[in-house]
């Protein structure tokens, strides 16, 4: 095995890092990603062959994101106590056997147990994959290194349509899951391969209460959002408000004991506070393109849904287009800088959204969702690395693991804030004999709160992640 294809896992390292090791990380990522949403085109032809109503097999989806979520908090936990290494391959067999069980299912029960396994799966790839990547990667090449682990967020939410669509009509549903077990053979024995074996620290002790108060809020933070985007009920807010108390109750609960489940001191680093801040109102924002521009082209423009995915597509473009200047960037002119014009540029597009009709000539709305995509890129990947920039080597797994429970929360918080604000400006009759006047509403309501995440950004230090920017050293 060569050796620059391992990872120490002794945090700290300074080891060079493994860019197979992150294109495999990523790659199980998309995986983990695209079946939380894929499954969305395929609903009416699941619905046909277990003889139920539609709206009924939304309890995959929401069981899949629920059971993410809910496992991310005790992934760090096994990372340490089993070795990385043990849980992250683990984590890929499970994800691989329960698409096998999703594609055999024969009903809906069936089908929503084999999610909730797929689920428990993707909670450990996502979070202990990305530590494996973060402890062998000096802060000088985190950039790069996060570069690889950021365009499986971007990506997935824009193709899960084209993806799922494709395979349900010419193919069927089942391959939605079937396609996963050749790719996940794959992943596991290329871990196999790149991460080595390390010995976890069997005496590490599990804080009970923080998980169970953890856990408990975080589901029913996920659970009550998603809730209130399909199905608004009192309850709904109800569940989210527990959730919420549940979760102030962690945090005083790990803030007083010897040994807790994370270790919150990771929020008084400026620049990992600025991912829970800032990044988190740019993160929900940003989620909301892939879910309100295809409702916008279809049900305000009256197009038909190849339509308006083709050019939904145009934000993927953007995406991978701006991929090789991202790092060079970042690099010119700081996190700071960079943030800063993420979220004032992204802001902008969404007003421009908001002034789109059928009547615009497709070139300038496929012109304007490369840029809002590209844009989006950026701000992804500034937050993707100015997160770690400054953390110590010994909180690295307690930040990882606090950063991809954020980032589940705002995927969550996103559709549920776009699916408010479109009843809210369908209400208000904001926008009279326009079809598409609630989605008009909802791009400028957008645009305001992305707004937060530039005034969180404006009050970073100047040098905010100059380790990993390198700004300082380039004299500029």
């Amino acid at each position: 095995m060569a050796a620059s294809d391992t990872v120490d896992e002794t945090p700290g390292s300074t080891q060079a890092w493994s860019p197979r090791l992150a294109l495999l990380v990523a790659a199980t990522f998309f995986m983990e990603f695209l079946d939380g949403t894929v499954l969305t085109t395929a609903i009416p032809n699941i619905a046909d062959d277990f003889r139920v109503p539609p709206a009924d097999v939304n309890i995959t989806m929401t069981a899949y994101l629920l059971t993410v979520a809910m496992g991310i908090p005790l992934s760090g936990w096994l990372a340490e106590r089993f070795g990385a290494r043990l849980v992250f391959c683990l984590a890929i067999a499970i994800f691989t056997l329960a698409s096998l069980a999703c594609s055999l299912s024969q009903d809906l029960t069936a089908l929503t147990l084999s999610r909730i396994m797929q689920g428990l799966g993707g909670a450990m790839m996502v979070p202990v994959g990305t530590l494996l990547v973060l402890r062998g990667t000096p802060k000088a090449e985190l950039l790069r290194a996060t570069a690889f682990l950021v365009w499986p967020g971007l990506l997935a939410p824009v193709l899960a349509p084209l993806v799922g669509g494709a395979l349900t009509t010419y193919l069927s549903w089942h391959w939605i899951f079937l396609i996963n077990l050749p790719l996940g053979a794959a992943a596991f024995l290329a871990a196999l391969r790149l991460v080595p074996a390390a010995a976890g620290d069997r005496g590490r002790r599990l804080d009970w209460l923080g998980l169970f108060l953890t856990t408990l809020g975080v589901g029913a933070l996920v659970g009550g959002l998603e809730l209130v985007s399909t199905h608004p009920a009192p309850w709904a807010a109800l569940s989210a408000g527990a959730g919420a108390v549940a979760v102030a109750c962690a945090v005083l609960w790990m803030r007083r004991v010897r040994y807790p489940l994370f270790d919150l001191g990771v929020f008084s680093t400026r620049t990992f506070r600025a991912m829970a801040t800032g990044g988190f109102a740019y993160r929900l924002t940003i989620s909301l393109v892939p879910f309100l521009l295809p409702l916008m082209f279809q049900a305000g423009f009256g197009w038909t849904p190849l339509h308006a995915g083709a050019m939904v597509a145009a934000v993927f473009i953007g995406n991978i287009g701006i991929k090789p200047a991202t790092t060079p960037l970042i690099r010119r002119f700081g996190f700071k800088a960079v943030l800063v014009f993420a979220s004032v540029a992204s802001a902008a597009t969404f007003v421009l959204c908001a002034l789109l009709t059928p009547e615009t000539p497709e070139p300038l709305t496929f012109a304007l969702l490369v840029c809002s995509g590209a844009f989006r890129s950026i701000g992804f990947s500034a937050y993707a690395s100015v997160q770690y920039a400054d953390i110590a080597p010994a909180q690295l797994t307690s930040a990882n693991t606090v950063s991809a429970t954020l980032v589940q929360l705002a995927a969550a918080a996103g559709i549920a804030v776009g699916a408010l604000l479109i009843r809210l400006f369908d209400g208000l009759g904001t926008f009279p004999d326009d079809a598409a006047g609630p989605f008009r509403g909802a791009f400028l309501a957008m645009a305001v709160l992305m707004l937060a995440s530039t005034a969180d950004s404006l009050f970073l230090p100047r040098h905010a992640g100059a380790e990993v920017s390198q700004r300082n050293a380039q004299r500029v």
